[in-house]
């Protein structure tokens, strides 16, 4: 009988989110156009390691499959990106997965994405209607506006650009260029820009925008292909702007 064809994979696993890390070794049959995600479920379904041992099953996030919810993000062959998208048939093997290092890890490859939708907090990333009463249809958006603001709402929260900036780590406060999407995007908003110089104060506080090293790392990470450096140049411009306002005084409200 011929050989049945397997895939190796290296994976970094941590117990608890206190205790240390280590490398187990699998290896799962190979099935054509199979991604990671579904070599993960087969080492779930079977967690025997290279060894014969049986282990725990490895542990990691994932909702969507389609590299839409962000949640399946780690290093794949030192490389931060989703899992779903990434083909087994287009990756050096053996394939090594290990935990995204910006974040704190829960388990294996799972990790605690909390600080991001904090800094969303911070900077007020959202649409301040309540709801109470029905407001009609608003103000409509520019085809033009709306076209790149498009492309800015793509953004999944899913960390690959915090993973692959220098200037994220634990010696600062840096929230992450992921933000200046953010806050470009809803200030572009016919309602959301009421809230424009709240956002920008907020985001010119420790964390901010100071904290960019403008490596433009992130834009090439972005799995979405979010043109974060342009966000980054109109949000500091903007921020300027902001910063004369607070110091002379605006005579509009």
């Amino acid at each position: 009988m011929a050989e049945t064809k397997t895939v190796k994979f290296i994976i970094t696993r941590q117990d608890t989110p206190d205790s240390n890390p280590y490398e187990e070794e699998f290896e799962v049959p190979y099935r054509p156009n199979m991604n990671v995600i579904s070599a993960l479920m087969e080492i779930r379904r079977n967690p025997v390691n290279n060894k014969g041992q049986q282990t725990a099953p490895v542990t990691w996030d994932m909702n969507c499959l389609e590299e839409v919810c962000g949640a399946c993000s780690m290093v794949i062959n030192g490389k931060p990106r989703q899992a779903c998208s990434a083909l087994v048939d287009k990756l050096e093997q053996p394939i090594r997965l290990a935990p995204m290092k910006t974040f704190p890890v829960v388990r294996d490859l799972q990790i605690d994405r909390s600080k991001m939708f904090d800094s969303l907090k911070k900077v007020k990333a959202w649409i301040p209607i309540d709801g109470t009463y029905d407001l009609g249809p608003g103000p409509r958006m520019p085809e033009t506006k709306r076209q790149w603001a498009y492309e800015l709402s793509k953004c999944m929260t899913c960390g690959v650009c915090l993973e692959a900036c220098p200037n994220v780590n634990s010696k600062t406060n840096f929230m992450g260029p992921f933000v200046f999407n953010q806050v470009r995007l809803f200030n572009a908003h016919p309602t959301g820009a009421m809230n424009k110089a709240e956002r920008l104060n907020a985001f010119m506080e420790d964390g901010g925008l100071t904290g960019c090293g403008n490596s433009q790392n992130c834009v090439q990470a972005c799995p979405k292909g979010i043109p974060i450096t342009t966000s980054i140049a109109a949000v500091n411009r903007d921020a300027t702007l902001q910063s004369f306002k607070n110091f002379f005084g605006s005579d509009r409200a």
